[in-house]
């Protein structure tokens, strides 16, 4: 098998070197799926919230008397049936975590990177190239390397003017790359990375066979 290459960013030749430990898992669809889940489901906050016949400020008295109306009979204002009653079986706050062990999701993360590797959709970008921001000069490079939804992976220091340089496309994301998810990654058609944050997702998807064998 060949060892996995990513192209460079604004350059028509030229490849740049993947951890094939990395970048060379097989693509797991449940144990990506179970991951891609669980990050989606911790970022939903889970404040929503109804009131129930009980919380509802209504009165508690009948609406009208039992008898000699020629209406049917009625209780309080408050049940789920009346406008203004409560609501009966609404969400209350609650959290949406699930749980997936650690080896599971250094595993997900290497399955969607080999997969961007594998349909040659990761490219390593230069981040130094841009002394200033310069939303033309992105979109440029960009343009070289197909089409589709882009993620944009960058490190946090030093990488400023590249970041402001590709926020404003449309159809790009652009993340630091301790808080890029599996979610993330399999949502993109193309995955660019600077030399700082593919050495970053390298080691946390890696860490796992460093423990190994060590």
């Amino acid at each position: 098998m060949a060892a996995p290459k990513a192209a460079i960013l604004g350059q028509k030749t030229g490849k740049a070197d993947l951890d094939a430990a990395v970048f060379g898992e097989t693509f797991h669809m449940s144990l990506v799926h179970e991951t891609v889940r669980a990050e989606l489901n911790a970022r939903r906050r889970g404040t929503s919230s109804t009131k129930t016949r009980g919380e509802v400020a209504m009165t508690g008295a009948k609406a009208f008397r039992q008898k000699g109306t020629g209406r049917a009979r009625a209780g309080a204002l408050s049940t789920p049936s009346r406008i203004g009653g409560g609501i009966a079986f609404g969400p209350k706050p609650r959290g949406y975590t699930v749980k997936v062990n650690r080896k599971a999701r250094r595993r997900a993360l290497r399955a969607a990177l080999s997969l961007h590797a594998e349909r040659g959709t990761v490219a390593v970008l230069d981040p130094s190239k841009f002394d200033t921001p310069s939303t033309k000069s992105a979109a440029e490079a960009l343009d070289s390397f197909g089409e589709g939804r882009a993620l944009i992976v960058l490190a946090r220091e030093g990488e400023d003017n590249c970041a402001k340089s590709f926020r404003n496309i449309r159809g790009i994301s652009v993340l630091p790359a301790d808080e890029v998810g599996v979610a993330d990654i399999i949502g993109a058609a193309r995955l660019v990375l600077s030399q700082a944050a593919l050495d970053a997702l390298t080691a946390r998807a890696s860490k796992e066979t460093k423990e190994a064998a060590a």
